[in-house]
């Protein structure tokens, strides 16, 4: 299964859709678009994509979204930057792809070649 934590309303995140749409339809492979506007991601779930992608969490969070400097992000500590990003979905970096046991933040969407094979 291929899983893209997604924000419709952003023109690369929407490439990269197309691309892991693609892909699986060669692989027959499902597809579960998580819109995390829509539907926010708890810290459990911020922690494991953390895990999978092998970054820290100033690496999962837009710096340049104004909400990162009107709560002071910048010195923040992983914990209190997972706890903001479970509270404004917004600052999360998207978009986010896995793939098994992988994950990628797929900015630009060329980097999706690291994580799927013959893409």
């Amino acid at each position: 299964m291929l899983t893209i934590y997604h924000n419709s309303n952003c023109s690369k995140s929407r490439e990269a859709l197309v691309r892991v749409e693609h892909y699986a339809r060669q692989h027959d492979l499902p597809v579960k678009v998580v819109n995390y506007l829509e539907t926010p991601l708890n810290m459990t779930q911020l922690s494991s994509l953390q895990e999978l992608l092998g970054v820290g969490a100033h690496d999962l969070v837009r710096a340049n979204e104004e909400e990162y400097a009107a709560l002071g992000l910048e010195q923040a500590d992983d914990i209190t930057l997972l706890k903001a990003i479970a509270a404004t979905p917004k600052l999360l970096q998207r978009p986010i792809v896995v793939f098994g046991e992988k994950a990628i933040i797929a900015r630009p969407p060329e980097l999706l070649g690291r994580l799927l094979p013959q893409e």
